[in-house]
């Protein structure tokens, strides 16, 4: 089984980009779904080529990056 991974960069301005590695198919959106409702809304999904791959290849390693914006009270 490939190293899995979450790695989390928060700018400036209060948006939380989610980037995963390792993970095959939608088992990226399974694995981050609570993390994304705890931070706030999803405001963009980038998938990549393996995400689509994933099923013809299982040794694919795979990167989604996510935006997250927090709300504001």
């Amino acid at each position: 089984m490939p190293l899995q991974s979450i790695r989390f960069r928060i700018r400036p301005d209060g948006r939380v980009e989610e980037m995963v590695e390792g993970v095959q198919g939608a088992g990226c959106q399974e694995l981050t779904s609570s993390i994304e409702q705890r931070l706030g809304h999803v405001s963009s999904r980038e998938l990549t080529a393996e995400h689509f791959q994933a099923s013809a290849n299982t040794s694919v390693e795979q990167d989604n990056h996510v935006a997250l914006q927090h709300g504001q009270n």
